[in-house]
């Protein structure tokens, strides 16, 4: 049974096994990838998991971008505050991906398939980037279904905040559009990401279906330059392009806040219907103490929400994500390991 006394949020997205590899330029090549880009995999790139596991040392993390950032803002929070949806196959990478939930207090509440496998990932790290390739297996098989599901209601309805990844839109936007009607309702935050360029290249429609929910809108600089080209945008400007999401269709009374990361270029704060476009200098991190990027802006984006669901100003918000964004890329894959001190 799942604990809602305490819960705070609910995220939905794709459960992934990370499959990390380092130094995989041979990789990029051999798969037609590119560095810090997130695609599904082609038919053609479908070898990828089976070469890794032939020809590297493989380092297996559970992720997810939505996954990822539910840890991140449990991380923060008190016990209990966070659960994660999303759906898994009956094998040992669920139980790997809930292990690993279980460990950060993190609430899964997967729906479980037999006929299809837990999805996959490839992490490519080159130097600084990462490129992700993925095979959604079981993730894409997620039913609207699952949403009336007793743990499921129980944690939607006790929750105070929402998330949902663009990844989800590739297959769920009738579970996504669900929650997100339902958060407008209920009067609770809903916040989006945009989560990578080929989501509003590719899948415009679909996030033009849910974006007029969100009351947050977050994304990197490649995924805003996508959106805008997307939408007949002849610019490149992220500060212009964050204030055009935010002025962009909404169903809600309230302003959209848009907040876009460019690495270690200041973050970008646009809100609905304000002329002044804002920015937050982002805490400058060594060259030499980079480990890995990958979950970066995963951490990034829980921090934010953590810090708003603790009451904190949306500027307080966006130091908290710059805090885990650069703990995240002192270490090995989507994973917060430093004290807790001075986080919040």
């Amino acid at each position: 049974m799942v604990q809602t006394e305490n819960l705070k949020l609910v995220a939905l997205g794709n459960p992934l096994l990370d499959m990390q590899i380092r130094d995989g330029e041979e990789v990029l090549k051999k798969y037609n990838l590119k560095a810090n880009d997130a695609v599904l995999a082609s038919p053609e790139q479908l070898g990828i998991y089976q070469h890794l596991v032939e020809n590297y040392q493989v380092t297996y993390v559970a992720g997810g971008a939505a996954q990822n950032t539910a840890r991140a803002v449990q991380y923060v929070l008190p016990p209990g505050s966070t659960a994660y949806l999303g759906c898994v196959g009956n094998d040992d990478l669920a139980q790997q991906l809930r292990s690993a939930n279980d460990r950060e207090g993190l609430q899964s509440v997967y729906q479980v398939v037999n006929d299809t496998p837990t999805g996959s990932c490839a992490v490519v790290i080159t130097g600084h980037d990462r490129s992700l390739c993925t095979n959604l297996g079981a993730a894409e098989k997620f039913s609207p279904s699952h949403l009336e599901s007793a743990d499921a209601k129980a944690c939607i309805e006790a929750a105070k905040f929402f998330y949902i990844g663009g990844f989800f839109l590739t297959h769920g936007v009738e579970s996504a559009l669900t929650v997100a009607k339902y958060a407008k309702e209920t009067g609770k935050p809903f916040a989006f990401n945009l989560s990578a360029p080929f989501i509003p290249e590719f899948f415009k429609a679909q996030v033009d279906q849910v974006m007029p929910y969100a009351e947050l809108v977050i994304g990197n600089e490649t995924e805003a330059t996508a959106w805008a080209k997307a939408s007949g945008l002849d610019t490149t400007d992220l500060q212009m392009i964050a204030q055009k999401i935010a002025d962009s269709p909404s169903e809600l009374s309230k302003p959209r806040t848009v907040l876009i990361t460019h690495g270690a270029e200041s973050t970008i704060r646009a809100v609905q219907g304000q002329s002044e476009v804002k920015t937050h200098p982002t805490p400058k991190v060594d060259a030499a103490n980079i480990v890995d990027t990958n979950g970066a802006g995963d951490a990034f984006a829980g921090g934010v929400i953590a810090g708003l669901i603790l009451g904190k100003s949306i500027e307080e918000a966006v130091d908290v994500g710059h805090r885990l964004g650069g703990m995240c890329i002192g270490q090995v894959g989507p994973v917060l390991k430093f004290p807790k001190e001075n986080v919040v």
